[in-house]
This record gives structure tokens, C-alpha cells and sequence, in this order.
């Protein structure tokens, strides 16, 4: 299972949201590019980056920050944060990221999201869906900041995504995010069950290596790790090593 640290980043300063709310920020600093060394040194060999000021309100804060880590690491980039259309795809890509995560847009545009896993292909692209199971158990992606709920289940979106190539799919309960309360298995198990040829990026919830352990067990094929690894739950190598 490969390690996923991961560095959000909102006003040039590393953070984190609680539930995707900006207004429940946590600071960590003003260094994203120390914070990417120390898990490179850990033996960390990518890094899922996100752009908050890019998800939350377009711009080109995404492009930059990829360009500065690429200069600086060699980290391989998983850029994520406002890609609504081809050309940011293009910008982030010829920035130096290795992979650009369509979020929103993958619930909203699905016939455009289509067309790009059609064009630039199933490695190039991860498709990155929040979502909220229901009481009936059904999980459905979120839209909006996670106000509001998407048409179309996951199941069914998955299944348009699958007949276009789709590879990488990264999920997160948005319940679990930044909570600390442990990955959703249930749900990643379904997942894995239904989809078995997807790569399954586990995302939102990981508060300790006994997570990690059993995502690896199940079958994960990645695991991205925000909170945990800046509050000391555990350390960068404890996470290398347990996903090695």
C-alpha cells in the first residue's frame, strides 16, 4: 500500500479543516515545502497536495505550489484543488504534478470528466469523490462544500467512470474527515467488492497505525494521511514502514 501524506494548503500556510469547514481551520505553519521534506526523508516517494484557495475559489495557487515543490522535492505530486477544466489540467500537469484530482467536477460535469479520462488517460487522472452514506446505506458524492447532495449515487457514478478507464479513485466519508475516528472500512470494502480493478486511494478518519494496518489488509492500494501525521499520532517512518 503506497503512503499518502498529504499537505493542504490555504493562504500560503499549511492546514487543516475539520469536515471541509473553513471556518474549523487548524494552522500548521508557514513551510509547506519543510513539512514535504520531512516526509520525503522519512522515505515517503509522493505526496498528495491540496490547494484549499483553489477548491474554494478557482485561481492558480494550485500550479504554483506544485511548481516550488517540484523544484525543491522529489516528491511525485498528487495535485488536487480547482481542476474544472482542461487547461488547469494542463497547467498543474506541465507544473511538474504527476497526477491532478477532479473532485467537484466528477459530480457535476460527468459527461466532461468522461471525456478527460478518454483524452489524457487513466494514469494521469484521479477521480476524487466525498461521500455521505445514508440511512439506507447507499453512499452518495457530496457537492458544494459538502452542503449539499450530488444527484447520482456512488454506485452509478462509478460505473459511468469505470466504461471510460477510470484507475484511481480516491474516496472520503466526509464524516470521518479530520475527525480522527477511523477510516470508513465498510464503505472501502464495498468499494474493493464491487470495483475489484480500481485503484482505491482510502481517504478521511486515519488517527493511528492500527487504520493504517487495516487498510492495508483489506486491499487499499493507497492511503492519504493529513491530520495524523502533523499532530504526532504517529511519525512519517512509523507510516512508511507499516504500509511497506
Amino acid at each position: 500500500m503506497k503512503p499518502l501524506p498529504a499537505i493542504d494548503v490555504m493562504d500560503g500556510r499549511v492546514v487543516r479543516l475539520a469536515q471541509g469547514d473553513f471556518a474549523r481551520v487548524t494552522d500548521f505553519g508557514d513551510d509547506p515545502v519543510a513539512i514535504a521534506l520531512r516526509y520525503q526523508d522519512a522515505g515517503a516517494t509522493d505526496l498528495h497536495l491540496v490547494s484549499l484557495d483553489g477548491a474554494r475559489d478557482g485561481g492558480d495557487e494550485l500550479v504554483a505550489i506544485v511548481r516550488t515543490l517540484r523544484e525543491q522535492t522529489s516528491l511525485a505530486i498528487q495535485a488536487a484543488g480547482g481542476i474544472r477544466d482542461r487547461d488547469m489540467i494542463s497547467r498543474v500537469t506541465e507544473a511538474g504534478a504527476e497526477r491532478v484530482v477532479i473532485g467537484s467536477a466528477a459530480v457535476s460535469d460527468v459527461r466532461g470528466v468522461s471525456q478527460w479520462l478518454d483524452e489524457y488517460g487513466s494514469g494521469a487522472l484521479v477521480v476524487a469523490l466525498d461521500v455521505r452514506v445514508g440511512d439506507d446505506g447507499v453512499p452518495f458524492p457530496m457537492l458544494h462544500g459538502w452542503r449539499d447532495t450530488g444527484p447520482i449515487s456512488l454506485w452509478h457514478l462509478l460505473d459511468v467512470y469505470c466504461e471510460h478507464g477510470l484507475v484511481h479513485l480516491l474516496c472520503t466519508d466526509v464524516d470521518r474527515d479530520g475527525m480522527g475516528s477511523g477510516p470508513n472500512l465498510e464503505l472501502y470494502g464495498e468499494i474493493m467488492k464491487r470495483y475489484p480493478d480500481l485503484s482505491l486511494q482510502a481517504s478521511g478518519g486515519v488517527a493511528s497505525l492500527a487504520d493504517v494496518e487495516a487498510l492495508k489488509a483489506m486491499g487499499a492500494a493507497a492511503v492519504i494521511v493529513g491530520r495524523a501525521l502533523l499532530t504526532g499520532a504517529f511519525t512519517p517512518q512509523q507510516l512508511v514502514e507499516v504500509c511497506a
